[in-house]
Parts: structure tokens; sequence; C-alpha cells
């Protein structure tokens, strides 16, 4: 494998470009590796203690009243950000699905539609469930 790096001032940010003759498993966890490298520190916070967990551990963040939830299989834990915070920060494997949801869609294990257009999503290994509004479906 050879890595070559170019300074160009005229550019507005940094673009990595991986040339490959197939798509390899040390060139799939090479991109996971710079997509999760881009990801935020956050801290979530329950009772009196304050968290520091993995993104890819979190199934979706939510609206509950004037809070803001993130859940992972077994716990919810308060962030003190807004969605649309958290929507321009987080890594792309996080989607808004609702107007007060942002799920993580690599831990999606179904999504049912229904007639009304409204669907429910599922997730690995838990019972939790959120509702995806039909104006963001396309995006899953």
């Amino acid at each position: 494998m050879k890595l070559r790096i170019e300074i160009d001032g005229n550019l507005e940010e940094t673009e990595i470009v991986i040339k490959t003759p197939t798509l390899t498993d040390e060139i799939a966890d090479l991109q996971r590796l710079l997509q999760e490298s881009k990801a935020p520190r956050l801290t979530f916070y329950k009772g009196t203690g304050e968290y520091y967990l993995d993104l890819s551990e979190i199934l979706f963040f939510e609206t509950e009243g004037s809070k803001i939830y993130a859940h992972n299989q077994k716990e919810a834990y308060e962030v003190r950000l807004k969605l649309y915070e958290l929507e321009s920060i987080l890594p792309r494997y996080f989607n808004r699905v609702s107007k007060s949801t942002i799920a993580n869609i690599r831990q999606i294990y179904s999504v049912d539609k229904s007639f009304s257009g409204t669907g429910t999503i599922s997730f690995y290994q838990t019972h939790k469930e959120v509702h995806v509004s039909r104006h963001y479906q396309s995006l899953l």
C-alpha cells in the first residue's frame, strides 16, 4: 500500500481519496477508522454521574420534554445539547428519522412501514423502538 500526502493551500477542507482495484476488508476498516476519528467526544449524564460512551453503541437520541436522551441497548442518558447541535457533530451513520429523533442507522434491525406513511424502527438485541416519519423515511 502506498501513502501520498499533497499539501494544497487552495483547498477549503481536507479530502481523502483511496484508490484501490477492489474494496477489501483492510480498505473498509481504514474507511471506518477515518470516519470514526471525526466523531466527537460527548458527555452523557445519568443521576450524578458523567459517562463517556462509544457513539457506535448509541441506538438513538430523542427529545423527551425539554431534554435530550441518548439510548443504548439497556439505558438512557441525558445529553446537554439540542438535536440540531447533535445532528451537526455526529458521524454520518446518525440520521434524523423524525422531528424528535436521530437514529444510528448501523444499529437498525428493521423498519416496518405502515399504510399511513409512518414507520417503526427496531434495533438489534433490544426491545427499544422509535417511529420514523414519512418525511425522513427516504433518508434511511
